[in-house]
């Protein structure tokens, strides 16, 4: 397999089709309704939004609905969870803190300890995709309510309508609750044609039942910088579609023309779409997605973080 266009974002196509096939084989052994009864399951997780403007308000009820999913046998809340951000893990950041990192050798990804502000973004329903099938991180933000992740995760052939995000989690449990979008913003040109120069999603989330309670308060977040001179030093972390744990690399962000970010490293398989790039520690300067959906088997990417992710940051955190 040579590229993660195959192995990761084909590889999601590849499975619809044979989603498909098996729909096709069901057809001929149990008659139409069966398809049409999963079909109308992948069709209900999506909706138009405002596609002019790469803005959906989620209903709040079916956003309650697909918490209860996740919760409902997928994912097990910490009966316990931690509510002061400061107190967390460095998530590696001491590495650079302390003047001591060094790139991934070999250069590829490995098990990573889970971290507050990471976590695995979960789309439950009849959508051919596993339980959590992207990844995302908590920015900072006026409102304390943001998650970054690449608009593939969110968009496509409409926005989702089934998504939540367990924060920093790890063997099935959620230790900082589950949360729900209130709104996703992307920018016009993905919801237009997908353009990869434009693979970045903005979600303001709510933890259902825990009215007020803000998601930065709890998790902590990154800070999120625009324009970031490169090549720099850089770690990305993400959370494999069938695995319990997330997986890092450290490495190096190196331009690849004007709109792009490369980032070297193996073994980064489906589902850490979304997963952020990271330097300084807790500096977010990309997340994986981009061009060939993420990269291929043995290179990642980012779409860089410049004036447009800037303008998309600032309409996701004030309007």
């Amino acid at each position: 397999m040579s590229s993660r266009v195959q192995g990761r974002e084909r590889g999601r196509t590849a499975a619809r089709g044979s989603v498909a096939v098996g729909l096709l084989c069901t057809l001929v052994l149990t008659g139409a309704g069966y398809v049409a009864w999963e079909l109308r399951g992948i069709a209900a997780n999506r909706t138009d939004g405002d596609p002019a403007r790469g803005v959906y308000q989620q209903d709040p009820e079916r956003a309650d609905r697909t918490a209860s999913a996740v919760l409902d046998g997928i994912v097990r809340e910490d009966p316990d969870p931690p509510t002061d951000g400061k107190a967390f893990a460095d998530g590696g950041a001491v590495n650079w803190r302390s003047g001591g990192w060094e790139p991934s050798d070999p250069l590829e990804a490995g098990p990573a300890p889970a971290e507050p502000a990471i976590g695995a973004l979960f789309s439950p329903g009849n959508d051919g995709d596993p339980d959590h099938h992207c990844s995302g991180v908590v920015v900072h933000s006026p409102a304390g309510d943001l998650v970054a992740t690449a608009a593939h995760c969110v968009y496509g052939g409409g926005f989702r309508t089934n998504l939540a995000f367990a924060p920093g989690y790890r063997d099935g449990i959620a230790p900082y609750g589950v949360w729900v979008p209130t709104r996703i913003d992307v920018d016009p040109r993905w919801t237009a044609d997908q353009d990869p120069d434009h693979d970045i999603a903005f979600l303001r989330l709510r933890r259902p039942g825990y009215p007020g309670q803000r998601l930065e308060d709890v998790t902590g977040a990154e800070t999120i910088a625009f324009g970031r001179e490169l090549p720099a030093p850089a770690r990305l972390v993400g959370y494999p579609n069938f695995s319990e744990q997330p997986l890092d690399c450290r490495t190096t962000a190196r331009p690849a023309g004007p709109t792009q970010v490369r980032l070297d490293c193996a073994d980064v398989p489906n589902g850490t779409s979304g997963g952020p790039v990271l330097t300084d520690g807790h500096t977010l300067i990309g997340v994986i997605g981009g061009r060939d959906g993420g990269g291929d088997d043995e290179t990642s990417y980012s779409i860089h973080f410049g004036d447009g992710v800037r303008a998309l940051y600032e309409r996701s955190t004030h309007s």
